[in-house]
C-alpha cells in the first residue's frame, strides 16, 4: 500500500531509565546506566518503523521545555516528527531495573490538560497532510481534558483521507474508537477483558473475543497480544496463531508497540498477514533485549522472525 505513515501521540513523554541495585525506603538510591529516550504509544512506533526504512512521521503536542528536548531526541535518531505547541507540560516517566532481583519499576507521571484547540490540531493535521496516507497510528494514553471519542475523531479523519487506522489504547477511548470502525487494532489480554467484560479464561475465548470485534464492524484485524504465550491475529474467518520466543529480559518497556511497529511495516511492505503476524511477534520480541525504550532494532527482529511458529485456525 502507498503512501506515508502518521502516528499520532496525544500524551507523549521522555523515558527516563536506571538501575539501581536495590530498590529499598528511606535510603537514597545511587543509580547507573541513565538514559533518556522518547516515549509514548505512537512515538515508540515511528521510531521502530524509521528504523525499518519506512516513511513515518510522528505527530504529538510539544510542552515548552520537555517537548523541546523530545524534538530534539527525535532528531537525534533520524525520527521525522511535526512538534503542536500547547501551554502545558511534556510528561516524564521512569523506570528502574532493581539489579539485585532483575524486577522492573515503572512510575508513569501526569500528562498536561491539553486545551480543545490543542488536542483538535493533532486531528486537523491528519487533515491537513500533504500527500498520500497509507495509515495513520493512534498509541497511548489520553492527557487530561482530551475527549474519550479522540481517537474514534482521528479514525474518522483517516478514513476521510483514504488512510487505514491502527489503533493501540485501551479503556472508554478504546470502546469508542471501535464503534466508529478501524483497520487494525491491537489490545492485550487485560484491555481485552475490560472491553467484553469477560475472564477469557481460555484460547478458544480469546480467539472468539477478537472475532467477535471484527464481525461487529469494530475492526477488520485485531491482534491480540499475551505476554510470554505469545499472540494471535483475528480475521472474519479465521485467526493465526504465534508462540512465544523465549529471551532474556532485560526490559519489557515498549515491546507492544515495537509489536505494532514490526507488523505494520510488514503489511506496509505487502506481507501475508502470516508474515506480519510473525514480525509483530518478533518485533516485540526484540525490545525486550535491551535495558529502558530502545526498542526493536530490525537486524534483530529479522532473524527472530524466522522463528516464530504461525498456525492458521478456522473461525467458529
Amino acid at each position: 500500500m502507498s503512501g506515508a505513515i502518521l502516528t499520532v501521540t496525544p500524551n507523549p513523554a521522555i523515558d527516563v531509565s536506571a538501575s539501581t541495585q536495590t530498590v529499598t525506603s528511606e535510603h537514597k538510591l545511587r543509580c547507573a546506566d541513565v538514559r533518556r529516550d522518547p516515549g509514548g504509544g505512537g512515538i515508540n512506533v515511528a521510531r521502530v518503523l524509521t528504523r525499518f526504512g519506512a516513511r513515518c512521521t510522528a505527530v504529538y503536542p510539544g510542552g515548552p521545555i520537555l517537548g523541546r528536548l523530545l524534538r530534539d531526541l527525535l532528531e537525534r535518531e533520524g525520527v521525522p516528527s511535526i512538534a503542536l505547541e500547547i501551554a502545558g507540560e511534556t510528561r516524564e516517566s521512569f523506570t528502574v531495573l532493581e539489579r539485585a532481583s532483575g524486577r522492573e519499576y515503572r512510575f508513569v507521571l501526569p500528562g498536561p490538560r491539553l486545551e480543545p484547540g490543542e488536542w483538535q490540531a493533532c486531528i486537523d493535521l491528519v487533515d491537513r497532510h500533504a500527500g498520500p496516507l497509507a495509515y495513520v497510528v493512534g498509541s497511548g494514553s489520553l492527557p487530561e481534558g482530551a475527549p474519550e471519542d479522540f481517537f474514534a475523531r482521528l479514525a474518522r479523519a483517516a478514513r476521510q483521507r483514504g488512510a487505514r487506522m491502527v489503533l493501540d489504547t485501551s479503556g472508554a477511548p478504546l470502546a469508542a474508537a471501535l464503534h466508529e470502525g478501524v483497520y487494525l487494532v491491537k489490545p492485550n489480554l487485560r484491555e481485552l477483558r475490560e472491553l467484553t467484560g469477560e475472564a477469557l479464561e481460555s484460547e478458544d475465548d480469546w480467539g472468539r473475543a477478537a472475532q467477535a470485534l471484527v464481525r461487529t464492524g469494530g475492526a477488520q484485524l485485531v491482534a491480540l497480544t499475551l505476554g510470554h504465550r505469545g499472540a494471535l491475529l483475528a480475521t472474519r474467518d479465521r485467526y493465526l496463531r504465534a508462540s512465544a520466543l523465549q529471551v532474556q529480559i532485560a526490559s519489557t518497556v515498549g515491546a507492544g508497540d515495537s509489536f505494532v511497529a514490526a507488523m505494520l511495516w510488514r503489511l506496509h511492505s505487502g506481507g501475508s498477514l502470516e508474515q506480519a503476524l510473525a514480525h509483530g511477534v518478533a518485533g516485540g520480541t526484540a525490545a525486550l533485549l535491551a535495558p529502558g525504550t530502545r526498542l526493536a532494532f530490525p537486524e534483530d527482529a529479522e532473524r527472530l522472525a524466522r522463528q516464530v511458529d504461525v498456525r492458521s485456525l478456522p473461525a467458529d
